[in-house]
């Protein structure tokens, strides 16, 4: 496994290592032991799925407030989508930047984002299969969204059609309209 680092520290980019023959390919997808090598000492505890339709659909900018934060490793099955993470965390010297990766089943990329991060992803094709590992449980009562265009942050997703989003995304708040929660602690960043 390789670790790509991105403009935000802590969010890095994972590329497995491949092995493949006329019969098709392995790969591994996930073991403790070599992410821990990597400098990632995340322990996931749920598995998540979803299905995109249509290209261009945004799913978006999604989090869990403390104390349900969630750190993810997520990765597309199938199709090809714009992922992106935006660092929440305010006096964090990266608050409000973002970074945004192609993530395909043919590049089999993977894109960890630790706590303290909202994430969104925009399909590229039709019919997207994306997974993900998460760190603590869902929580209803801590799901939070902003808007998927606040221009404090300016993600550059492209055009986005309105019937493209959820009844949820269209109707979350700006950031400074939120109760998000997130606070930079330097401690942390030196795990």
């Amino acid at each position: 496994m390789k670790r790509i680092d991105t403009v935000l520290p802590g969010v890095c980019i994972l590329e497995p290592q491949v092995f493949g023959d006329h019969r098709g390919y392995f790969m591994e997808t996930y073991n403790q032991a070599a992410f821990e090598k990597l400098g990632i000492h995340t322990v996931f505890v749920q598995d998540n799925q979803s299905f995109t339709k249509k290209r261009g659909t945004l799913r978006g900018i999604h989090f869990q407030n403390n104390p349900m934060s969630q750190a993810k490793l997520v990765r597309v099955t199938r199709g090809v989508v714009l992922d992106v993470a935006v660092d929440l965390r305010r006096g964090s010297p990266t608050y409000l930047k973002w970074t945004a990766e192609v993530l395909s089943a043919d590049n089999k990329r993977m894109l960890f984002i630790p706590r303290g991060f909202g994430h969104g992803f925009k399909a590229l094709s039709d019919d997207v299969e994306f997974v993900y590992k998460v760190d603590n449980l869902f929580s209803k009562e801590n799901d939070r969204g902003i808007r998927f265009d606040d221009p404090a942050i300016g993600v550059d997703w492209g055009e986005v059609a309105r019937e493209n989003l959820s009844e949820k995304d269209l109707s979350s708040p700006l950031l400074a309209d939120s109760d998000c929660n997130y606070v930079f602690d330097l401690r942390e960043e030196e795990r």
